[in-house]
């Protein structure tokens, strides 16, 4: 659970495979693991039903903790702190005149919408806090989009649950391609950045 609370904490800032994350999750709590469990404060839980609450919820509440940082990032550190230490949150300036844009299109509902849809979610913290999102507004929104996000990928690896051995084996060469793309994605970012200016 602790786990799966800080991995998703982290995926709020990055991208870490929070679906994967969750979909592990689910998968646990349906006993499709041999010889693993979900604890809470010490007490190992029986799969099922509150292993799959207690886990969904430990997803969301990681991710909100992981978002309310950002959210601080954001307003508190700035436009120059986000300008220029924003790669390090994949915030490059092209990526944050699109935050901006979708921001100013859809208003304070851009961070439910950021948190339901791929590839933006782990990229709304720090843009809201940027723009001055309340956070009286913030909060639920985020909380609503990443229940959502958690309960529904968690309620998938349940559903998937004996069938995940199987499906981890159709799908082991993806593990590789992933970590062939993020090595090549890291090598160019490097060689950019080293290459000197024309």
């Amino acid at each position: 659970m602790y786990a799966v609370f800080a991995l998703m904490a982290l995926d709020a800032l990055l991208p870490v495979g929070g679906e994967l994350i969750m979909l592990y999750a689910g998968v646990l709590a349906s006993g499709a693991v041999a010889g693993h469990s979900a604890t809470l404060f010490g007490l190992t839980l029986s799969t099922g039903l509150s292993s799959y609450l207690v886990l969904a919820a430990a997803g969301t509440l990681g991710y909100l903790a992981g978002a309310l940082i950002g959210w601080g990032i954001g307003r508190w550190g700035g436009r120059p702190l986000v300008e220029r230490h924003g790669r390090w949150l994949h915030l490059s300036p092209r990526a944050l005149e699109r935050a901006e844009h979708w921001f100013e299109r859809r208003g304070r509902w851009a961070v439910l919408l950021g948190r339901i849809t791929p590839l933006v979610r782990s990229f709304i913290s720090v843009p809201a806090g940027l723009f001055e999102v309340p956070l009286p507004i913030y909060v639920p929104l985020t909380l609503l989009g990443s229940a959502i996000w958690c309960f529904a990928f968690a309620a998938a690896g349940w559903a998937l649950g004996g069938s995940w051995e199987s499906f981890h084996e159709n799908f082991r060469y993806a593990d590789y391609a992933v970590i062939a793309l993020a090595l090549a994605g890291g090598s160019f970012l490097v060689i950019r950045r080293l290459r000197p200016a024309d």
